[in-house]
């Protein structure tokens, strides 16, 4: 009996962590419903461990329940979206202040990996190939800055945040050719191990995006 309950946690938390990447990947978009028969048949499990993992990302706000509908990605607002940056202006300013700090020479090596692929001088094309990268690079900086309790906040603000409904940009709220230069200010600022510019350039980041959103919200679109 304490086998089969291990093994049946196990598998809440694979659905778990599969439902969450492909929320994270936009497999799964914004308002769309979740297909839990297709899924539990896609993955080989049985419904019960895939609606305890959708209950589990119900309470990360990354799904919703609607009664006698289902499951639905969960679609956040311009509004909700000002919110949830001003708590990563903070939080990621933090986490790149800490970073600044305590990163290794083997940490600054994989930190001058991020963005190599992009020209800085002309439009990015390629909106999912930055989008992966822009990502990767904000759960690189909470991983090195932040202690696990901030890493797990932050890994459930940056998801909302890519899954954004923007579908033309791949979730990117402002264009890769505008945040670039951002990006790699802040990677310089740890790189340097100066952990004032460091929270202030990542602030000043996540700013420009909230003062977007809030001319969105502004002008009612």
């Amino acid at each position: 009996m304490i086998n089969l309950g291990a093994e049946h946690e196990n598998l809440d938390q694979k659905a778990y962590q599969i439902l969450k990447y492909m929320i994270m990947e936009r497999q799964l978009l914004p308002g769309e419903k979740i297909p839990q028969e297709k899924l539990a048949h896609d993955l080989g499990i049985s419904r019960t461990p895939l609606v305890n993992a959708l209950k589990f990302l119900e309470q990360d706000k990354l799904v919703e329940s609607i009664p006698r509908r289902g499951f639905y990605v969960r679609l956040f607002s311009p509004q909700e979206m000002i919110y949830i940056f001003e708590l990563r202006e903070v939080l990621e300013g933090l986490a790149a202040r800490r970073a600044a700090r305590h990163i290794s020479d083997d940490d600054i090596v994989t930190l001058n990996s991020f963005f190599n692929v992009f020209t800085v001088n002309g439009e990015i094309e390629d909106f999912k190939a930055y989008a992966q990268e822009d990502r990767k690079f904000h759960n690189f900086v909470a991983e090195v800055g932040s202690k696990e309790f901030l890493k797990s906040i932050l890994e459930t603000y940056n998801i909302i945040s890519y899954s954004y409904q923007w579908e033309a940009r791949e979730g990117l709220i402002r264009p890769p050719s505008e945040t670039i230069r951002e990006h790699l200010a802040v990677i310089e600022a740890i790189k340097n191990r100066d952990p004032k510019s460091a929270e202030q350039l990542m602030r000043r980041h996540l700013t420009n995006t909230i003062k977007l959103l809030k001319k969105t919200v502004n002008n009612g679109q």
